[in-house]
């Protein structure tokens, strides 16, 4: 018997010890804890705390967790209160709970252009007003999810309107930069709206009856599956395993998310809640969590309730150049990308600000660039 299979049964009977001597009152994922040790299967590779910009994984490139407590509206959809001290234009400092980002009068973001990639915004709470270059327009928030294809250029405008005088206005949401192969980045631009009413979302409930609360927004999860993404999106393929989901655990309960493939990135974001625990590792609340993707996980929740956002995906594995909202393969893709901009304006802007925002009394609603109209209410 050679010295590598007597360490190997060592260390087995080691584990099988400590499962024996283990009392009956220890946690059953204890015990799975203490043989993962031994052997290396902690599912967890890395754990990192989260900023304003969370860092992702190919095939994503960025996610931004917008959390802003606007107060009530001014009736320009503006804020009704001072915007005295704040660098306008660019307020990306809380004050007084909130932000203004690039807008001056409307807090949000004015019009700029895209190439290149996909935007995924995933509203919580509160308004979000879409106006763009090829004359496309919409609102949504409240559960809607806004998926964008840039492709070959496209300007749009992404701004928060304050749409309540009587009341405060909380906006959350996430941002997620989704990348298109090469092959995909210079096709038509193209948004689709995942209404908050098409989006699956199913409760969970554990053996202790603890529930937790799933949306499906991106792929497959067990038997629930999202809407199909746009036609040109690396997550089109059911192949690619792209995964976004949001999940919400009541406090105490846990949830086994599946497998998938070797070589997936997969990435857990935990960004509210007080504790969250992973075999045996402690997740302190507002941190990443970067997985091992072909181990079942198991999030066991502390006692509040907790919120986790998954996203995972197959990498594309192409070169990445990145110039502002422009990403390409090549340094030379993105040089003929601020000389398409800066001759075309990507289809120029047919609205009569850069701020646009669509009237107060308008509910949700989508206008494509084909003239095909959505209305929510």
């Amino acid at each position: 018997m050679n010295s590598e299979r007597r360490n190997f049964l060592r260390d087995l009977s080691l584990g099988l010890g400590t499962l024996i001597a283990a009392p009956f009152v220890s946690s059953a994922h204890t015990v799975r804890n203490s043989i993962a040790y031994r052997f290396n299967l902690d599912p967890v590779i890395e754990t990192k705390p989260l900023g304003f910009q969370w860092e992702t994984f190919d095939p994503f490139l960025f996610c931004a967790h917008h959390e802003d407590d606007y107060p009530k509206g001014n009736g320009q959809m503006g804020p009704a209160a001072s915007l005295q001290g704040r660098d306008l234009g660019d307020d990306f400092i809380i004050k007084d709970g909130y932000r203004m980002y690039h807008g001056k009068k409307v807090p949000g973001f004015p019009g700029h252009p895209h190439r290149g990639f996909e935007t995924v915004t995933i509203v919580r709470k509160g308004m979000v007003d879409h106006a763009d270059s090829l004359g496309a327009a919409g609102r949504y928030g409240y559960g809607d999810t806004q998926w964008m294809t840039a492709g070959g250029g496209v300007q749009h405008s992404e701004m928060f309107p304050l749409v309540h005088q009587n009341k405060e206005n909380p906006l959350e949401l996430f941002q997620v930069w989704l990348n298109l192969p090469g092959k995909n980045k210079m096709v038509d631009p193209y948004f689709k709206m995942l209404w908050a009413e098409d989006i699956p979302r199913y409760t969970d409930t554990d053996a202790e009856g603890d529930e937790t609360d799933v949306e499906v927004i991106a792929g497959r999860l067990g038997s629930h599956m999202a809407p199909a993404p746009p036609p040109d999106s690396w997550a089109a393929d059911p192949a690619n395993e792209v995964g976004i989901w949001n999940i919400n655990l009541e406090p105490n309960a846990s949830l086994t998310l599946p497998r998938a493939s070797k070589g997936v990135n997969r990435t857990l974001y935990y960004y509210e809640g007080d504790s969250l625990e992973i075999a045996g590792n402690r997740i302190p609340n507002y941190h990443m969590v970067r997985v091992h993707p072909d181990r079942t996980i198991q999030l066991n929740n502390g006692n509040d309730r907790g919120k986790v956002l998954v996203l995972q995906g197959k990498p594309i594995s192409e070169p990445v150049s990145q110039y502002g909202p422009f990403v390409m393969n090549t340094k030379d893709e993105i040089k003929q990308a601020f000389e398409d901009y800066h001759r075309t304006k990507f289809g120029g802007w047919p609205w009569p600000r850069r701020d646009m925002v669509h009237e107060a009394s308008i509910g949700r609603f989508a206008k494509h660039a084909d003239g095909m109209k959505e209305v929510k209410g």
